[in-house]
């Protein structure tokens, strides 16, 4: 039996043209599934922790709390670039409120903070506790209640309280790990002009210092400071993450 040479030359090269056409077809077919997949992937729904904007955030029974001349609590949280925002929310529930003798109708509802990073496109959850605070108008016996205040400071949250004459304390929290966590704690004890003692606690380092006033018992006229400091270590397992604080109030170091 003859074979033609001419013949099967010509079959093959057919057979090659096509192989090469089908492989061209099949990678382009990839390149827009690829595309088409990237696409997708930019343009998903937001979740449920993710919003274009930030009152979007504020649940159902609460709402914004901003004091008069209070300004807006932004600043940089994560070292991207972009302004981060923290909202102060505060219950609505009528049961709250009650008849006080001397002070008449007060809103004892507590209040929340939701912690937000700024993604570009939208904010994102980094922290939220809605009933960490207590209300602003609590008993404050002979003097007012302690007042809260909350700022962005180099990178950290601050929240710090006010005591008038008692003096004042503040918690620094630092977002990591999906939250924000405690990393200090710093507080000054007074007697009028006069303070009594003075602690500051670095969580990451785990050292706590206590300035002790030695002349805490003199009067405001003739006040010289003298501290005594001392320092210990203190006992951390795992950093106190801000979304598990039930009350600042109760927080103790």
């Amino acid at each position: 039996m003859k074979i033609n040479i001419s013949l099967l030359l010509t079959i093959l090269l057919l057979t090659a043209c096509n192989s090469k056409t089908e492989e061209k077809k099949s990678q382009t077919s990839d390149q827009k599934e690829s595309v088409a997949d990237t696409l997708n992937t930019s343009s998903k729904p937001l979740t449920d922790q993710q919003k274009k904007n930030v009152v979007d955030f504020i649940p159902a029974g609460y709402a914004l709390y901003k004091e008069e001349g209070m300004e807006d609590i932004k600043g940089h949280l994560n070292k991207d670039g972009l302004q981060d925002v923290v909202l102060v929310i505060k219950g609505t529930n009528p049961a709250k409120f009650v008849d006080d003798e001397y002070r008449g109708r007060l809103d004892r509802n507590r209040r929340g903070i939701i912690v937000l990073l700024n993604k570009g496109s939208h904010y994102e959850v980094a922290s939220k506790n809605y009933n960490c605070f207590s209300s602003e108008n609590e008993d404050g016996g002979v003097y007012y209640a302690p007042e809260l205040g909350l700022s962005i400071e180099k990178g950290n949250l601050i929240v710090s309280y006010g005591h008038g004459r008692y003096g004042h304390w503040s918690y620094t929290f630092r977002s990591q790990d999906g939250d924000l966590a405690l990393i200090g704690y710093d507080a000054s004890y007074n007697r009028g002009p006069v303070p009594q003692t003075e602690t500051s606690i670095n969580f990451l380092t785990r050292k706590k210092l206590t300035r002790d006033n030695l002349n805490k018992d003199d009067d405001g006229e003739s006040y010289v400071e003298n501290f005594e400091d001392s320092w210990e270590t203190v006992e951390v397992s795992t950093l106190l993450k801000l979304s598990e604080i039930k009350d600042f109030d109760e927080l103790r170091f």
